[in-house]
């Protein structure tokens, strides 16, 4: 059952083929410009609209999505599809407010933004504070999910695809943004339709294990009708996962904060969107929004389908370990290994390529960030542009060897998904706030973003285990909320800060920001009012 059979060999053999052989041609028709570190970095001028929204589907959906999310659904239900849904308005926003204004001031990374808005301090620490996460939390934990996967379907070892999958990323990377670009075409191409195959068919299990034959739709209806617990958005605070997904705070509240700095301050996110023109760029991020109201059908469903199963007998010793308790994240994996040879592989193929994308595009912006703000600025001031890039591609290398080097050490998780949207989130309500405080308030100062900078972690820590420290004489907040409490805390010391500072009126250093930026087309309006629609009905309909 946990191996690969020869047709499956063969539809990822076909897989890989494409990927790398599409990846090559694009090498070699931009060789040449692949010494140039806008074009390495950023693709500069030759992303389309298509490949910059696959681009950075892509790169969002991996490991965390495919096995973490149906986890979660399999743990909590479709509630956690609000990390989707709620990103494709989030992503909206970002396309009208965010991206002009990186655009407008011709920014490459967020710590150059921050170093033109603020100072090299600021940039650096934050810097800091991004390849910090983006190595330990990120790059780890998407290697550890995706080989943990990989290794329950193929039988391979866990140790074998670390190695296999991190080679694969780094072979990706290494031609730089315009082939990871071009190449998650393809990716995203079949990571959705591998997905939804898979969705398809566990939908069918269900309606067979019922008596009904294989029905898909059928299938559907008895999910809703045997885990109806698990069909509902907003939980109240006696729900057992209300401290995971906090009532109305995912509509309201942190859940804003967790997407915004996700998508609009995010190196490797609005890093596929910085080298084309403001409409490309706009209309490539509208194109990610629609795929994101896809992904929970491809990544929760299953998560709610094997519940559903579990609960009437089946996977009895495959969701549980040694210790006789259930693992969540084993849902995607056991669905996996029912499918039948072929369909199999192509499950798997597309499990393979959401890893491997996402792999590659945070190493790239990994490479991005140490190369232009760390090395070019600290270790080398007169480096060429090759000598950038060739920085870059180390970069790369070592990045995914401490990843490799640290993954194992993910083991003792129960939900992986709800670990990295927690921890990362110590960090976003501080660069959120310094974002946009750096957009739309001239006098904010240096020292006032310095202050958010230093004090977004600390204080993330502190409300997270006071409750522990006092005996829970302090409140225990959901994470979510822990987020708003620091993002208004860090705010408003901002401006407190920036107001007592008598030379603040001056702000030397200014971003330039007109209303006109943010004038949009009729045709992303369109768009944009389909989406908000879409989402309306999806939070009536399951609220």
């Amino acid at each position: 059952m946990h191996h690969l059979k020869t047709a499956d060999y063969l539809v990822f053999l076909v897989y890989f083929i494409m990927v790398a052989g599409y990846g090559y041609y694009i090498y070699q028709r931009k060789k040449a410009a692949t010494t140039s570190t806008k074009d390495f970095f950023l693709a500069e001028g030759s992303l389309t609209w298509w490949a910059i929204g696959a681009s950075l589907i892509a790169s969002n959906i991996s490991a965390e999505h495919f096995i973490g999310m149906s986890g979660s659904g399999f743990a909590l239900g479709l509630a956690i599809s609000t990390y989707e849904w709620m990103a494709a308005a989030t992503l909206i926003i970002v396309a009208v407010f965010f991206i002009p204004v990186y655009l407008k001031n011709k920014i490459y990374t967020m710590p150059q933004f921050l170093a033109v808005r603020y100072n090299s301090t600021v940039s650096t620490i934050m810097a800091i504070f991004w390849l910090l996460v983006y190595v330990f939390v990120n790059l780890t934990s998407i290697i550890y999910l995706g080989a943990l996967a990989i290794a329950a379907i193929s039988g391979i070892s866990f140790t074998w695809c670390v190695i296999g999958l991190a080679v694969f990323a780094v072979i990706v990377t290494l031609g730089g943004m315009k082939v990871i670009g071009y190449t998650d075409v393809v990716q995203v191409f079949v990571l959705i339709l591998g997905g939804l195959v898979t969705t398809w068919l566990a939908l069918n299990m269900v309606s067979e294990h019922f008596g009904f034959g294989r029905d898909a739709w059928k299938g559907l209806s008895l999910i809703r009708e045997k885990a109806d617990t698990h069909f509902h958005m907003i939980f109240d605070a006696s729900h057992p996962y209300y401290k995971d997904l906090p009532g109305l705070s995912v509509l309201i509240g942190g859940m804003w904060i967790n997407n915004l700095n996700y998508w609009g301050c995010n190196q490797y996110i609005t890093q596929r969107a910085l080298g084309a023109d403001l409409k490309t760029a706009r209309n490539g991020i509208l194109f990610a929004a629609f795929l994101k109201l896809l992904i929970p059908v491809i990544a929760v469903l299953p998560g709610i389908t094997a519940y559903v199963l579990y609960n009437n007998g089946l996977f009895s010793q495959e969701m549980v370990n040694a210790a006789g308790e259930v693992k969540p994240d084993q849902a995607y994996p056991t669905l996996l290994n029912l499918l039948p040879p072929g369909l199999k592989g192509l499950a798997f193929a597309a499990l393979t390529a959401a890893i491997v994308a996402s792999l590659a595009g945070k190493a790239n912006s990994i490479s991005t960030i140490f190369s232009l703000d760390i090395y070019h600025k600290f270790f080398h001031k007169t480096a060429t542009e090759q000598q950038l890039v060739r920085a870059g591609r180390w970069t790369v290398i070592i990045a995914m060897i401490i990843a490799c080097l640290v993954a194992p050490a993910l083991s003792t998780l129960d939900q992986a998904y709800q670990f990295i949207q927690e921890y990362v989130g110590f960090i976003s309500p501080g660069v959120l706030a310094i974002f946009l405080m750096g957009f739309f308030w001239r006098r904010a100062t240096a020292t006032a973003a310095l202050s958010a900078a230093l004090l977004t972690i600390p204080l993330s820590t502190l409300l997270k285990f006071l409750p522990v420290w006092t005996g829970g004489a302090f409140p225990d907040y959901p994470f979510l909320d822990r987020m708003s409490i620091v993002f208004v805390f860090l705010l408003g010391l901002m401006v407190v800060i920036t107001l007592l500072d008598h030379k603040s009126k001056a702000a030397p250093r200014i971003i330039q920001v007109d209303a006109g930026m943010f004038r949009c087309s009729p045709a992303f309006l369109a768009g944009s009012v389909i989406i908000v629609g879409i989402l309306t009905a999806l939070y009536t309909v399951f609220w």
